[in-house]
């Protein structure tokens, strides 16, 4: 792989700048593409993205920059952040203050333009295959902010069925958002969190297979299809969303529920009464499970509260280390080898309290729940 350095002025680099948002980002009279296939979305705040333009007009270097050969231009492998905002303040996109006072571009006066315009880049330019250059990409990448499991993905199973997938899960505002959904779904779109959550859905958690099967489809069409089948799954089956509510099914894994149980004959009436009861049960610690519990019947999923140590020595003492379970002639067992147990199960109304609390040893207690 061959790697130049050459200095580029913003004014050159500013130059035929136009960005299409997901159709694309170009500056550098149309010879760059500033926003290639492995580059995340635009994620400087405000604060960072005004520094970008206080240090160039200070005439203080940024840093490095990173360009390889495509075809007959160029694609941005490094820099895209400080590059969209040195373009976007010669647009005029926004103000920085300067002089205690917000100025725009067209604000300043034609020797500050200048100043501005002709402020020098270094660019590194490199010419090699397409797997040594996003080897070069992991290794430049490694000092800043690493890309996400999904950026990477997207860097290999490029083409048009992931631009349309992006056109609905990775562009702002977003569509797969729509509806409320972002109630019920955790993650930053900007970095690709939302396509991966989809993703990892629909294919079982095997993204990469699904994104190398589907790569030259000419659209995404199913995986958007299957995403609003799963929210009209969660919306006829658990209808009640409001903020209190949301606060525990945010983040759920909503795709595997649907896809493990969306034959399942359940009524949303029947299952909102019993998630009342279970919000108001003291006995269960961990509320966000009470959704997989309904669907599974699994207890473990509900964090059920657990006998305190007093509680457990007092059981312990009473019993003098006996577990009823065991022959008479069994002995006393050391506390250590034995376990608190409800006597009356929470499954029918029994409370985590001293006279519902039973010691038993180990192996018939495990026997007992199944452990």
């Amino acid at each position: 792989m061959k790697i130049v350095q050459r200095e580029i002025t913003v004014r050159e680099l500013h130059k035929g700048y136009e960005d299409k948002n997901e159709l694309g980002v170009r500056g550098y009279d149309g010879l760059l593409d500033i926003r290639p296939a492995y580059q995340r979305e635009f994620v400087y705040n405000e604060k960072q993205r005004n520094e970008v333009i206080h240090t160039a007009r200070r005439g203080f270097p940024l840093n490095i920059m990173y360009w390889a050969v495509d075809g007959k231009g160029f694609e941005l492998m490094d820099g895209q952040q400080r590059t969209i905002s040195l373009c976007q303040y010669v647009e005029g996109n926004f103000s920085v203050l300067i002089d205690g006072e917000p100025m725009s571009f067209g604000n300043l006066t034609p020797d500050q333009k200048d100043q501005l315009l002709d402020y020098k880049l270094t660019v590194y330019v490199c010419d090699g295959k397409k797997s040594e250059k996003l080897d070069w990409f992991e290794i430049i990448n490694i000092a800043g902010v690493k890309l996400t499991d999904q950026e990477r993905r997207n860097a290999i199973f490029t083409g048009p069925w992931l631009s349309a997938a992006k056109n609905w899960f990775s562009r702002i505002p977003t569509p797969a958002l729509a509806n409320d959904r972002k109630k019920l779904v955790d993650g930053e779109v900007n970095r690709q969190a939302i396509l991966e959550t989809a993703l990892d859905w629909i294919s079982g958690g095997k993204i990469g297979e699904y994104m190398d099967q589907h790569a030259q489809d000419k659209d995404a069409q199913e995986l958007w299809q299957y995403w609003q089948e799963v929210f009209a799954w969660v919306n006829r089956v658990f209808p009640n969303q409001d903020s209190g509510r949301a606060k525990l099914m945010k983040g759920l894994p909503w795709g595997k529920f649907f896809n493990d149980h969306k034959g399942d004959k359940l009524n949303g009436a029947l299952l909102e009464a019993r998630i009342e009861e279970l919000i108001n049960d003291d006995e269960v610690e961990n509320k966000r499970g009470i959704y997989e519990y309904l669907l599974t019947k699994n207890e473990k999923f509900l964090s059920l509260r657990a006998f305190d140590e007093k509680i457990i020595a007092k059981a312990y003492e009473k019993q003098k280390g006996i577990c009823p379970h065991c022959p008479a002639d069994k002995g006393a067992w050391p506390i250590g080898e034995m376990e608190a147990d409800h006597i009356i199960p929470w499954s029918k109304k029994g409370k985590t309290v001293q006279h519902n609390c039973q010691m038993l040893c180990m192996p018939h207690n495990r026997t007992k729940s199944g452990k």
